[in-house]
């Protein structure tokens, strides 16, 4: 499907929508000791930032791990977006499989505290230097 630029650019903010929600949320659930669902919302608000530049790039899939692949292959990979943040995004999406599928699984306060910082720093950095260019 081919979008038109003024569909493609609010499909794009609806994601940013999400993201920047996703990230509140996060918040809210780590002032009430609700974990796995922050590292859900962790993943999710990545995804939806991400989504906003595949869009951008006419990029569409409907997996999320092609996402991430082709995100990477774009932005990391060419040096665009610095290499850490791939490590944070296979981390997030990770730690999203495994707090949803192993109920063995926990992350401690502090492991989410930093991850939640790393988000919101990359969803900045992709809305400045992807979305607003």
């Amino acid at each position: 499907m081919t979008l038109n630029e003024s569909d493609k650019a609010i499909l794009i903010q609806h994601r940013i929508t999400q993201s920047l929600e996703a990230l509140e949320n996060v918040q809210f659930l780590l002032d009430n000791k609700k974990l796995s669902l922050a590292s859900n919302r962790i993943y999710y608000a990545i995804f939806y930032i991400i989504s906003a530049a595949a869009i951008k790039n006419d990029f569409s899939t409907s997996k999320h791990k092609q996402l991430l692949g082709w995100f990477n292959k774009n932005f990391i990979a060419t040096n665009k977006i610095d290499k850490k943040y791939s490590k944070l995004i296979y981390e997030a999406y990770s730690n999203r499989e495994k707090s949803d599928y192993d109920f063995l699984f926990e992350l401690t306060l502090e492991e989410i505290n930093l991850l939640y910082e790393k988000t919101k720093e990359f969803v900045q950095l992709i809305r400045k230097r992807i979305l607003l260019e």
